[in-house]
């Protein structure tokens, strides 16, 4: 009899451990999933002040016979951090893979932006993904590997009103890039991915993103012919992370369904 929960191929990551940040909905969320389907366990972290329920994630991953342990985390903390990455050890054992998932979204025009609002966002949206890396380099063993989930904007595009939020994100490659060569001799990739319009939670606020009615008449502009989903970006985080992308580090990799090489109308 087939075992419904055994991965069909090998790609290295049966057994292995990853901590993502941001588990409790959206790309972070289709990620657990992607990895449990895999073979392999997770750690999530989730913001206790996230609308959205974290156990919804610890259940998907079950259902495909993995464990998912999630801890209440705020990214700004860094003991916070440490510790989600120090439950990676002491729940199974190892560390092997650090995904950075949480981030926050403001619209915020230049002239209205204060300090305040422009520190906060670079402390999630860039710090917080520098203490993820940390922490988890502290304790990962050597052939692993981190993923930072950049934006479009920023990655590739300007986007007026968000320029705190785009400057956080482009932080990300050069981030990436250092690590990448840091990291190196200890056999630790570290790569980035660029997600192009993709229906999350955050992108369905209507406030501080595009909204539904953004993304459905953006689809008509994306040659794939529809805005992406959450599990098209972890299935792509996925590859970075295993061994079929072992000679892979220090990139960007957009994921847009080819949005940004179309030519415009």
């Amino acid at each position: 009899m087939t075992d419904l929960h055994q991965p069909t191929r090998d790609d290295g990551l049966v057994g292995r451990v990853a901590v993502i940040t941001g588990g409790a909905s959206g790309i972070g969320r289709a990620l657990a999933v992607a990895y449990a389907r895999a073979g392999a366990d997770t750690v999530v972290g989730f913001y206790p002040g996230d609308p959205h329920d974290v156990t919804e994630t610890v259940d998907a991953v079950a259902e495909q016979g993995r464990r998912c342990v999630p801890v209440a985390v705020d990214v700004r903390r860094t003991e916070q951090v440490d510790a989600l990455a120090q439950t990676a050890l002491e729940e199974f054992g190892r560390l092997d893979i650090a995904v950075a998932a949480a981030g926050i979204l403001r619209r915020n025009p230049l002239t209205e932006m204060t300090d305040e609002a422009w520190a906060d966002m670079l402390d999630v949206d860039l710090t917080g993904v520098v203490r993820l890396f940390r922490a988890a380099a502290a304790r990962m063993a050597d052939g692993g590997a981190m993923v930072a989930i950049s934006s479009i904007a920023g990655g590739v595009y300007g986007w007026d009103e968000h320029a705190h939020y785009a400057a956080a994100k482009s932080g990300q490659a050069g981030l990436c890039r250092s690590l990448a060569t840091e990291l190196a001799p200890r056999g630790i990739r570290v790569n980035a991915v660029i997600p192009g319009l993709i229906e999350t939670p955050q992108s369905l606020d209507a406030v501080n993103s595009l909204g539904p009615d953004g993304l459905a008449a953006a689809a008509a502009g994306i040659p794939a012919g529809r805005v992406g989903r959450a599990d098209d970006v972890a299935r792509v985080i996925r590859f970075l992370t295993s061994d079929d992308s072992v000679y892979l580090t220090g990139q960007q990799v957009i994921v847009d369904g080819g949005l940004t090489v179309r030519w415009p109308d």
